[in-house]
Parts: C-alpha cells; structure tokens; sequence
C-alpha cells in the first residue's frame, strides 16, 4: 500500500491535502503508486464482468452496460458479436482467446457501465469513490466505471481530450505507458483540439510520461490530452467523476420537465383545443402571434416556478446518486436486476437478517426512501433513522412486525438489499 494514503480506501486527509498538493489544485495529472489493493480490483474482476455482459447477450437481455471492439484504432462493430456468442475462453487464456476471436495479434476491448454488471468491483472501486465524494465532493452525475483491456499500442480513440476528472487505475499484468499534455500546449504543438491519430510517435516526448503498475491509480484532471500505450496485455479501469455543466441538466432535465408539464394540450381542455384554420391571404403573422402568446406565457410561468423546479431535481439527483454509491444512474443494470430477483425469491419471516449491499446506501427523506438509485414511498414511522442505520450497517435481524417486513420487501425490488441470514442459522 502506499505511504501516499497509508489505507484503503485513501484516508480523508489524501482527498483535502495531499491530492490538492500533488496536482497543483486539481489541475495537473499525478501518479499515486500502489493505491489499489488486489482485494479491491484486479483484471480477473474485470474479465468476469465481461462474461456477465456475454451472459446477459446469450439471454438476450437488454443491458446498458456494452462492448466496443477496436483493431488498431478501427473500431470493429462486426466482431462485437463474435466476442459476445463465441465459446468462453480457458483459465489464463483470454489474451490468445480474444486474438483468435478478431484474427488479429493486437487488440482493444472497452466495457462501459461496468459498475452494472460486476458486484465485486462495484463495491471494491465503491469504497474508494465513497471516500472520495466525502473528502473531495458531489459529482452531480455520479462516477462511471471503463474499463479498456488489450495489448494494444495505443488508446484506440488516439490523442484525445478528457472532459471530466477522472481516475484510471491499472491492473496489469503489462505495464501501461501514459502521456499527458495540458489543452494549452497540445493546441501549440498539434495545431488544433481535435484527437490525433496514426503515427504520433514525435508528440510522446513532449509529453508528461507515467508508467502504471499494477494497483496504481492516475489522476486525469479535465480537459487535459492523453495517449495509452503498451506492448504487453493489461487491464485498466477508468473512473470518470460526471459533473455536467449546469446548463446541460437544465437543458436535459429541468427545462424539458417544467415546461412539458405547464404545455400540456389533453384533448378536451381549453390548452387542448385545435387552432384554427389561417387564411392564406393573413401571411404567418396571426399564427406567430398565437403560438408568441402560448410561448411568452409559458417562460414566464417557468420563470416563476424555476426555483422550486430545480431544488425538487436537486435532491432528486443528490439523493439517488449518493443513494447508488456515487455510482451514475442506470437503466438496465444487471446486477441490481440480478440481485432484485435474489432477494424476491428469498422468504422474509421475523428473526431473518438483511442488510444493504455494499456499495449502496439507503437513505430516507421525509416520506421518500432511496436505494441503489431508486426512489419509492416511505413511512417514516416505520422507516425509523434506527432502523436505517442498521440495514446501513448490516445485518439487521427483522422484528415481528408485518409493517416493518412489507417495508423491507419493498426496498428489496430496488436490488439494494440481501438476505444474510436463515432462522435456522440464528439458532
């Protein structure tokens, strides 16, 4: 472990002074040696995530998690398939196994969403992505696990510009080259912003060079350029920390909502009731003035109710990210669907016990509870902070109280919750 964090996951004082520290305020890449401990992650996680992405193609499931195959930097959408519905492959065998799937000596697999398919590396990486929104802060559109496999001699999407600070941790077992340029300077020495691609062998020693080990972690702030290269097979995980600027979930979110609620035109209302035939000889003139006066009307009623619209989406986002672990909401999660059945199936009698899945938190706000980024009803008086902090802190054994177990089984459906015990092994 390193003497940098001293713990796993790194200890507050990593994230409010010796991050800051060595990146220069958040603004310069660093290496951190040895952060990840094995336990935590490792490449044998990774590849098991992507049997689950397989597993869930042979189902014929619809999952948000994917898999991108490149061949150089040719991205290869027709050998998705092949990796996807080809026989597994042998212990220790995966780099030949991927070589014969696309015919080629040398190979890139990304996998995206990871955190939806893989457990162990949801909770594992969760621990330090807790640590990290406690010492460091909220990333408003939670954290997102990607994981780039391969022998590949450089990142398939070439020289290319990072929008979010983001950690890329490396599992081995090759060593990962990494180079780095500030926005500034690789506009000086390129010409431009766009990703650089082919042969850019005479940019790598203008830039910042880092060697990942297995277990170091990188820190990539925003909007800084970079290139992996690597001659042996290796795996790697990013961590991008999704911020989004303010105006982008106001565009994607807020204003979409306000404004499609104060719009509405139900057939048989007043808003509803079709406009009437325009004279051709009139020009647009009446039909602008009627769809200004609908428009005008519109803004300003959301003018007034913007703030209230924004703080009810505040704590929506707030509480289910942190809810998910910091983990990014998503749609079709495997293993929260997974884990959802696991805990249907399982008999709920008092004297059972459950507890939340790690990384997961359950947290109840006024008459709403929130896990693993769903949202359903709450009763306070049976969702007591007491009993909370038990399932938090797990496992908590269930009362006697048919309240209180109806409640338990509705946080079971979010995929949130797991049954720890038997009666039988209370006993």
């Amino acid at each position: 472990m390193s003497s940098i964090t001293g713990a796993w996951p790194p200890p507050r004082a990593f994230w409010t002074d010796t991050l800051p520290e060595k990146t220069a305020g958040m603004t310069r890449p660093y290496l951190f040696k040895g952060v990840v401990p094995a336990s935590a992650a490792n490449a044998a996680a990774v590849l098991d995530g992507f049997a689950a992405i397989r597993r869930a193609h042979a189902a014929g499931m619809e999952i948000t998690a994917n898999a991108r195959v490149y061949v150089g930097e040719e991205e290869r959408p027709d050998l998705v398939d092949t990796v996807l519905s080809a026989d597994g492959w042998p212990d220790d065998g995966f780099p030949a196994w991927m070589q014969g799937q696309v015919g080629a000596e040398r190979f890139s697999l990304v996998l995206n969403t990871l955190e939806s398919v893989s457990p162990p590396l949801a909770a594992g990486l969760g621990e330090f992505v807790g640590a990290l929104i406690d010492g460091w802060g909220f990333p408003a559109g939670g954290a997102e696990l990607v994981a780039f496999v391969g022998n590949y001699s450089g990142t398939a999407f070439g020289v290319h510009e990072g929008y979010e600070n983001a950690f890329l941790t490396h599992y081995g077992p090759g060593t990962k080259d990494f180079y780095c340029w500030p926005a500034e300077e690789y506009r000086k020495l390129t010409g431009g912003s766009g990703p650089l691609f082919g042969d850019y062998t005479w940019l790598l020693e203008h830039g910042e060079h880092f060697a990942l080990e297995p277990g170091d972690a990188l820190f990539l702030p925003e909007r800084v350029f970079h290139v992996g290269r690597q001659s042996e097979f290796s795996v790697s995980v990013a961590i991008p920390l999704y911020t989004f600027p303010d105006a982008a979930i106001a565009r994607a979110w807020i204003a979409p909502d306000l404004l499609g609620a104060l719009l509405v035109s139900e057939p048989d209302t007043d808003a509803g009731r079709p406009s009437p035939m325009q004279p051709l000889t009139a020009g647009p003139d009446e039909l602008a003035r009627r769809l200004s006066t609908v428009t005008a009307a519109a803004f300003t009623a959301a003018a007034q109710q913007a703030p209230a619209a924004a703080e009810q989406h505040a704590h929506q986002r707030w509480y289910t990210v942190l809810s998910n672990g910091g983990w990014q909401q998503t749609d079709h999660d495997l293993a929260r669907d997974e884990a959802a059945a696991a805990f249907a199936a399982a008999s709920l009698v008092p004297g059972r016990s459950v507890a939340v899945r790690a990384p997961y938190r359950l947290m109840v706000t006024g008459e709403q509870a929130f896990l693993r980024s769903c949202e359903t009803a709450a009763d306070p008086a049976v969702l007591t902070p007491d009993l909370v902090e038990r399932l938090n802190d797990g496992p908590a054994t269930l009362p006697d109280d048919p309240q209180v177990i109806a409640a338990i089984r509705t946080l079971g459906a979010t995929g949130g919750l797991t049954v720890t015990t038997t009666p039988e092994e209370t006993e």
